[in-house]
């Protein structure tokens, strides 16, 4: 099996690094404050960008990592402290993230405190190295927290949906934790409309009726190591959304 660091760019050592952090601080400042106010993420982006001479990465970035403070309370009054019997996933948001993680490529802790990373998918996605064991740390944390049922959502028109579903079923079987797996065209879409969800999209968060962050648990236990970005001004706005 090809062996691949998904998320990795290498000139995140040196845009997300410890020289950049204080540019960075200042323009999540500013960012927060513009959406605050109703302006547009991508009006107030490309302004907060322009003005610190980001580069595209970190501007997405930012875009990923903050939100509008009425978005926050609205995530963190519909976010589930402990996890149901029956949890609906994200499937690729939340597997790619766990291969991110074990990579040592850059993740995101967003304000409303999911871990989210700039892998994107793009229509196009391949089983690597890193997969396997993304899977087998989300059906054991899934057991451990003894979730019954699991319902993963796989986008269907993106490549090798179909094989990372038989992947999803055969390590699940060997798993007591129910598993089934549904390829879709409109993921977002029937997510956006169910409870119990689990996933870091921030459109998906604002519309379902209730969410689990079941990544951060999982990267903050088993893969301690993994290279997450947090910037100071952010951290007391999602001390809330911590784990209990």
């Amino acid at each position: 099996m090809e062996t691949v660091k998904r998320g990795y760019v290498p000139k995140d050592t040196t845009e997300f690094g410890p020289k950049a952090a204080a540019k960075l601080n200042a323009a999540a400042q500013e960012l927060a404050f513009l959406l605050d106010r109703g302006y547009d993420t991508k009006s107030a982006s490309t302004f907060v960008g322009n003005h610190h001479l980001l580069s595209e990465r970190q501007r997405l970035a930012l875009a990923r990592i903050t939100s509008p403070r009425a978005a926050l309370e609205e995530r963190e009054r519909k976010r589930l402290r402990e996890a149901p019997a029956a949890l609906v996933l994200d499937g690729f948001n939340t597997i790619i993230t766990l291969e991110v993680a074990l990579s040592g490529s850059l993740l995101l802790e967003g304000m409303d405190g999911t871990i989210r990373d700039l892998a994107g998918l793009r229509g196009s996605y391949r089983i690597v190295d890193k997969t396997v064991r993304a899977v087998e740390l989300l059906l054991a944390r899934l057991e451990a927290l003894g979730v019954k049922e699991a319902l993963f959502y796989l986008d269907q028109q993106v490549s090798n949906s179909g094989r990372l579903r038989a992947l999803l079923l055969d390590k699940a079987a060997e798993r007591g934790v129910q598993v089934r797996v549904e390829l879709h065209p409109s993921v977002d879409g029937v997510l956006s409309r169910l409870e119990n969800v689990v996933t870091t999209d921030a459109i998906i968060l604002d519309k379902c009726g209730s969410w689990y962050n079941l990544n951060r648990g999982i990267i903050e236990e088993a893969v301690p190591e993994a290279w997450v970005l947090r910037l100071e001004p952010l951290g007391s706005w999602n001390r809330t959304t911590e784990e209990p």
